[in-house]
């Protein structure tokens, strides 16, 4: 299929680019009586509530940790803790801040502006501790609403295409997003911050999954439609991001877990299926752009299709190779999680993001080590992680890095040659300056040492996916985002990440022609306070 010169998502891309200009002219006033609640609620006596806060605790599961009024099996016990330790280490709340007007509520996945668009649920075909239905994960009480008691398995494999990996699993999660949670402070851009947090969310969840015995599947080609009526969303405000099957890894027993060696890692499914091409855009105003785009990438049932040739994971070429540049090895060992990768478990739950570095520079080792874990999961098999997690289309996503304060690597632009390992130097300057303006004046980009952005060619998505592509591409940036944050925390390093910049600036620092789409940057360095709400 030939690349489009002119779709929704290339004009939607277009439209939503921060320039000065366009800023200067257009600043922004929150309507703060308008600020959208960060979570459902659901009225009382609507469903029932399945408490997994007491279920936490690490090691065997014990009798007397069961909630009040409940009394379960060994089986159901460690059922549910594994289940709520899944859902805690992905999306739970690590610390209330108690405002005035209302606690807020920060969680182990980070959100632009702490407006946490996504929202979280659990669809059961049975298990024990753990029956039939639909919920909503609670995240200020890390509890589960079970607001439809009766099996839905069947309406979520039809609206899958029957996708093979749901006739091998019990559980699947399911994300959706809120529009208007970003929306009320980012407007028509927001569909872009709603898909990078839903990545950071599927960062969390894979890794979670590792935790507890099992294999999160990702699946975004899927219908709509049948999505939001078998959820009860509404698709004029929400709609799903994307469907995770969770494998079990472990067999049902009494005992706590299985040995990490004896997991088995089964072939991924087709994660991406593609949408239409939207060449016939009317004319929008602000305001109509986010649904717009949501709307079109839609995929109908009628051509819901799941290919029947085996699912390819040989890793795409590196796309630049620039003759006579610095070449710079970034083979190194990799991170060193512990023994039951406790120190994973720590760096999720301590994880904020850094509003402050101090400037300095760090160690080359350091990055090093932060682009091993996020982009070499094969490295880490022998501690027990899987070393070939789901992506959409992960070969779409390029990666490039500003190094302006790394012990031992020359200032400059390079390009991450992810399967030659090396960072290639196309740009030979400090860009402190620069890297500072197209964050949008922010200090993050002027004290970072060094800076990751993620690009990608957005006609070359969209030829292969649809309008869809957009949605995988912010999906995939983000959850490569959140493996450079926990790396970076675990390495005693400051991360954060920002989705607010001046695309065509991001384009001149990096060299790279107009066509390749900026989408996201992680900032690195020395932080110098604690993290702030902004989450």
């Amino acid at each position: 299929m030939s690349e489009p010169s002119c779709c929704a998502s290339l004009l939607y891309h277009e439209f939503t680019k921060y320039s000065p200009e366009g800023l200067a002219r257009n600043p922004r006033q929150l309507d703060w009586s308008r600020q959208p609640q960060p979570y459902k609620d659901y009225p009382a006596g609507v469903g029932t509530v399945l408490a997994l806060r007491t279920h936490l605790q690490q090691g065997e599961p014990k009798p007397e940790s069961q909630p009040p009024g409940e009394t379960l099996s060994q089986l159901e016990l460690w059922y549910r803790r594994r289940l709520s330790q899944l859902l805690y280490f992905s999306y739970g709340v690590t610390l209330v801040i108690p405002y005035a007007d209302q606690p807020f509520y920060m969680r182990t996945a980070p959100s632009a502006g702490g407006l946490y668009p996504a929202e979280l649920y659990l669809i059961s075909q049975g298990l024990p501790g753990i029956p039939e239905g639909l919920y909503n994960y609670q995240v200020r009480s890390h509890s589960l609403v079970r607001f439809w008691d009766e099996s839905r398995w069947q309406r979520l494999q039809a609206g899958c295409a029957e996708a093979m990996i749901l006739q091998q699993c019990s559980l699947a999660l399911v994300v959706s997003a809120v529009f208007f949670r970003s929306a009320w402070r980012y407007e028509d851009r927001a569909y872009r911050r709603i898909c990078l947090d839903s990545g950071h969310l599927l960062g969390n969840i894979e890794l979670a999954a590792n935790l507890t015995g099992y294999r999160a599947y990702l699946l975004g080609g899927f219908c709509d439609q049948t999505l939001e009526e078998l959820l009860f969303l509404d698709p004029q405000e929400e709609g799903a991001l994307v469907v995770i099957p969770l494998l079990d890894l472990w067999q049902a027993t009494s005992t706590a877990a299985a040995p990490q060696e004896s997991l088995q890692w089964p072939a991924p499914e087709c994660t991406a299926l593609s949408s239409p091409i939207v060449t016939q855009v009317p004319e929008l105003q602000p305001g109509d752009w986010l649904p717009f785009l949501h709307r079109v990438s839609r995929i109908e049932s009628g051509s819901l299709a799941r290919p029947s040739a085996p699912v390819t994971t040989s890793p795409a070429p590196d796309k630049y190779n620039f003759p006579f540049c610095l070449r710079v090895s970034t083979a190194t060992a990799p991170i060193d999680w512990g023994e039951h990768l406790q120190e994973l478990v720590r760096s999720i739950l301590k994880r904020r993001s850094t509003r402050h570095f101090t400037g300095e520079d760090i160690p080359l080792h350091l990055l090093l080590a932060i682009l091993d874990f996020s982009y070499h999961p094969e490295h880490y098999t022998a501690q027990g992680l899987d070393g070939s997690p789901d992506y959409f289309d992960r070969s779409l996503v390029e990666t490039f890095v500003v190094a302006n304060g790394v012990e031992g690597l020359e200032p400059g632009c390079y390009y991450y040659a992810v399967q030659a390992q090396e960072l290639r130097q196309i740009r030979f300057k400090n860009f402190r300056h620069e890297v500072f303006q197209l964050c949008l004046g922010q200090d993050l980009g002027r004290d970072a040492a060094a800076v990751v952005f993620h690009t990608a060619d957005l006609a070359k998505a969209v030829a292969r996916y649809g309008e869809r592509a957009y949605r995988y591409l912010h999906l995939d940036a983000g959850h490569l985002g959140q493996r450079l944050n926990l790396a970076a925390i675990a390495l005693g390093l400051g991360v954060s990440g920002i989705a607010g910049f001046f695309d065509d600036q991001v384009n001149e620092v990096l060299g790279i022609p107009d066509s390749e789409a900026a989408l996201y940057i992680t900032t690195l360095g020395i932080p110098r306070q604690a993290s702030t709400p902004d989450d």
